[in-house]
């Protein structure tokens, strides 16, 4: 193994998956349990021919973040390797890809897709693979895809397939699932053990690594705030509005159980048909997300938040209650825009974070550091605050955001993601301004300065980010609680190493076997849940205005075809997204009576311009009263598929008349 460059601790550590048994090896971020797979994927390719091996990961950038730095160095010359992830052509054809291919890295999504669609070409069986690695596999005890493919393993081989891949899980850190006791966290290592149906091996070591400075930044309490103070009356004079009474109380403004709390009132107001209630907590969480932006960064940061969201609301305002929100902040805003102007005001974490930085910068050319903070909302503002300082401009701070992908004004592509990855790396960016996307497989040893900005962390991250921290308040209770749960963790992990093999074996069978039939019986209960009414008998209706616009037997699987329905909306601004492979995304669409965003259009076949729409824009009226639901999948009735056939004759026959 010398000649690998593997370290003594990384040599025992795979002894057991060279033995070829199910295990998960965790190391501490920096430990090298990435070139520990790389090794087992090595020898296991050259004992076993016609292996094939996927190597899972939960994140498009560490596609190519493995393929490039670590499994393409050392097997790209003996053995096929293909990198996978959904901005790439090959994922359309993953079935033979893996065909002609002895190692393929993918995002699990890519496989599970694979595994679900039965079209050849595109459709693979676990049984195909000889070696499964699982990246971050911490995760597999959620609700998420790791745990709908080993799922699916689990039920295959609780009916006695043999034709199963050996898998190896690597973490950086177990965690606890939120357990604070020794029992909890016992069955909590059991649960992710059986999931992934294996055992732990734990090696603790001493390795030199780049010194990261990691620093929290404290939620310090403004000794004077006047916009915030502002904002809080504004938002009393709302909830005197609404009259709640004394068996509401309220909670402290400018805080997350406030949010949560806003959330609740909005879903009664809208079930309880009270759009007066529904209306204002909307409103009120825009003021009380400013306050959290106050909080975290500038007040003109937070000034802009309520700015934008005012600005579309003067032409969509239907009754008193808007009248009523709508006419408080153009009372209000001028004093607002005053008081975020004023910089003896300023954030005081501003200033401490502009001095970490210039002091860790300034030592050279070299300084890399990452900047996380809770929000997308937040990297966009510090970002805009880091261009827009000359001094830190003046130290050679090159700064990017690094946020999650998906649709919308604050995410990135696929390939923003990879382009800022891949520079950070090559050293043309210094500085990454990131959401929680960069706690896991993020090189954070190669980084000097490590900011956790107002964020409070688990103990995972706590482990993935690591280093010594400075901190106070908040976050130092929560550092010392990570502690402990990390202690925790590894005390748990022991217990679960001393089980005789038997009685280890006895519990992830039984185990098991639980999760098999509750995820059996639960999918029965969603059958069930999805047949309650009849289609014809739900109405949706606006969410913002409560107008009724369609009914669920309107309601196709791809989108909304009664003819009627585009009344009901206007289109807006066309937002660049990726296209799809029978579909391209189209205009924003929203209510045309109370601007309500709904979803947006489609191109579909590059004939049909139709409506899609998010169900959690919309409020169904059932037999049973009026209920909401997040997802499509949550709803109580029958979509049927979409019949473009039929769609195409309808629209002829309409032309002809």
């Amino acid at each position: 193994m010398a000649d690998f460059g593997l370290y003594e601790y990384q040599e025992e550590v795979v002894q057991r998956a060279l033995r070829g048994e199910n295990i998960i090896i965790w190391l501490p971020t920096g430990g090298g349990k990435t070139r520990a797979a790389v090794y087992v994927a090595k020898k296991h390719l050259e004992n076993n021919p016609g292996a094939k091996v996927p190597v899972l990961v939960n994140k498009v950038h560490l596609v190519e973040q493995h393929y490039n730095k670590e499994f393409k160095p050392y097997l790209g010359w003996d053995y096929s390797l293909v990198p996978i992830s959904g901005d790439c052509d090959q994922k359309d054809f993953f079935g033979c890809e893996v065909k002609n291919s002895d190692l393929v890295i993918c995002t699990a999504q890519i496989l599970e897709n694979a595994l679900t669609n039965q079209e050849e070409g595109k459709h693979v069986e676990l049984s195909q693979f000889t070696l499964l690695i699982i990246d971050e596999c911490h995760h597999t005890h959620k609700e998420g895809v790791y745990n709908k493919i080993m799922g699916r393993y689990v039920a295959q081989k609780l009916k006695g397939e043999r034709r199963l891949p050996q898998i190896l899980g690597l973490t950086a850190f177990p965690g606890t699932g939120g357990a604070k006791s020794i029992k909890g966290a016992v069955d909590h290592v059991l649960q992710v053990s059986f999931s992934l149906s294996l055992s732990v091996k734990k090696k603790t070591m001493s390795l030199i690594e780049p010194f990261t400075f990691t620093l929290y930044i404290q939620l310090i309490s403004l000794f004077m705030d006047p916009f915030g103070d502002h904002l809080k009356f504004m938002m009393q004079f709302i909830h005197d509005f609404m009259a709640l009474g004394p068996d509401l109380p309220v909670k402290e403004f400018g805080t997350q159980e406030y949010e949560a709390e806003v959330v609740i009132l909005e879903k009664k107001g809208v079930t309880d048909r009270n759009r007066l209630l529904a209306q204002c907590v909307l409103h009120l969480r825009q003021y009380n997300n400013a306050l959290l932006i106050n909080d975290t960064v500038r007040m003109v940061d937070a000034f802009r938040v309520l700015e934008s969201y005012y600005s579309t609301k003067t032409s969509t305002a239907t009754d008193g209650t808007d009248f009523f929100l709508l006419g408080l902040y153009q009372e209000n805003e001028v004093e607002l825009r005053k008081l975020a102007g004023d910089a003896r005001f300023e954030n005081p974490k501003m200033r401490k974070l502009q001095n970490t930085l210039l002091e860790q910068f300034d030592q050279g050319e070299h300084s890399r550091g990452i900047l996380f903070s809770k929000t997308r909302k937040s990297t966009h503002c510090l970002y805009d605050w880091v261009s827009n300082i000359p001094a830190l401009q003046r130290a050679g701070i090159r700064a990017a955001i690094l946020t999650g992908t998906g649709n919308g004004t604050n995410y990135m592509t696929q390939n923003e993601q990879k382009d800022t990855i891949r520079n950070f790396r090559l050293g043309s960016l210094n500085l990454l301004i990131s959401t929680s996307v960069a706690e896991e497989g993020l090189d954070i040893p190669e980084c000097n300065l490590v900011v956790r900005y107002g964020l409070l962390t688990n103990e995972i991250a706590q482990q993935q980010a690591s280093g010594r921290a400075r901190a106070g308040g908040r976050e130092v209770r929560r550092e010392l609680l990570n502690e402990c749960l990390e202690d925790l963790t590894g005390r748990a992990i022991g217990e679960v190493q001393r089980m005789e093999p038997r009685e280890f074996q006895m519990k992830i069978t039984d185990l098991q076997t639980e999760a098999m039939l509750t995820r059996q019986l639960a999918e029965q209960l969603k059958i069930k849940k999805r047949s309650r009414f009849s289609a014809a008998t739900v109405q949706l209706s606006c969410r913002g205005c409560f107008l009724p616009v369609a009914f669920g037997n309107d309601i196709k699987v791809i989108e909304n075809i009664n003819p009627d329905f585009e009344k009901y909306y206007k289109t807006g601004e066309q937002t660049p997204l990726k296209t799809f492979e029978d579909w391209e995304p189209g205009r924003v669409i929203s209510c045309a009576a109370c601007g309500k965003q709904w979803g947006r259009e489609m191109v579909y076949k590059e004939i049909a311009l139709l409506p899609i729409l998010a169900i959690e824009n919309f409020a169904m009226e059932t037999p049973e009263g009026r209920k909401l639901a997040n997802k499509w999948k949550k709803v109580e009735f029958t979509v049927e598929e979409f019949n473009f056939s039929m769609y195409c004759q309808n629209k002829f026959l309409n032309m002809l008349d």
